[in-house]
């Protein structure tokens, strides 16, 4: 008698024989590894770049500079988002939640783009992964 179990990752095959010996053979699937981690790779860069997007518009706005500074720091596709500006931490930490121009700009963007669109973000990397 044999019973195989089939999965993505690979197989298990149990025997046993007359004698009553169990034997059981786990085969891996060489493609498993590659085929996951590209997809990882996809929805990684998908995720950072949905942070920047999101992020932009509730960044304090000046000369651009600051926005443009997480473009720069950030690698996509690594899960790291750095605003790399000298005084991003300042603007990030030190300042009003709003601006007089923009309501929408000021201190601890990503945190309030998080409540306003995480849910999206996942639902996206969801269907990559």
């Amino acid at each position: 008698m044999a019973i195989q179990i089939k999965t993505p990752r690979g197989q298990i095959i149990q025997t046993t024989t007359r004698g009553g010996e169990v034997r059981a053979e786990l085969t891996w699937n060489p493609n498993f590894a590659p085929a996951r981690t590209k997809r990882f790779s996809r929805a990684q860069v998908f995720v950072d770049s949905e942070v920047l997007r999101y992020c932009s518009a509730l960044i304090p706005f000046q000369t651009g500079m600051l926005d443009k500074s997480g473009k720069l720091g950030t690698v996509i596709g690594s899960g790291l988002v750095q605003y790399i500006a000298p005084y991003a931490a300042e603007q990030y930490y030190n300042t009003a939640t709003s601006r007089s121009y923009d309501a929408n700009r000021g201190s601890k963007w990503f945190e309030r783009m998080k409540v306003s669109y995480k849910q999206d973000i996942l639902a996206g990397a969801q269907k990559l992964v």
